[in-house]
């Protein structure tokens, strides 16, 4: 098992895209997005990455007045329940997002290797000497 001070396998982005003070794009709301087409509701997207419904409902919201035209749709609950989906501009955008995070790993991996190469082995009590 890893100790949380373990360095992971192999070094990884988390890029957020930042807009505007409250508007920005990253693997959370990447995540919920992608969560929200496989099961087709807000609340159940929400659960699954064990955020609250509110919460989600918060996330869409943001991501819905951020963009020129919605992300997300939604239909109210009732006896036939309620649901979600992704607009085309919702997948345009979750592509957009996915693709940019792709291309920026690739390019980036000489880097992070390099970077990682540098990381203390604590599990071995190796400390680096600075040279």
């Amino acid at each position: 098992m890893s100790q949380p001070s373990d360095p992971p396998a192999q070094p990884r982005l988390r890029i957020r895209i930042v807009f505007g003070e409250a508007e920005m794009i990253g693997p959370g709301k990447a995540e919920l997005l992608e969560r929200l087409d496989r099961t087709g509701s807000i609340a159940a997207a929400g659960r699954e990455m064990g955020m609250s419904y509110k919460r989600a409902w918060e996330l869409i919201g943001t991501l819905n007045t951020m963009f020129r035209a919605p992300l997300v749709e939604s239909t109210r609950g009732g006896p036939g329940g309620g649901g979600a989906v992704l607009t085309a501009n919702g997948r345009h955008v979750l592509a957009l997002y996915r693709a940019f995070e792709a291309e920026a790993a690739t390019a980036g991996a000489p880097r992070l290797d390099a970077l990682r190469a540098l990381l203390a082995d604590t599990a071995k009590g190796d400390i680096p000497d600075g040279k």
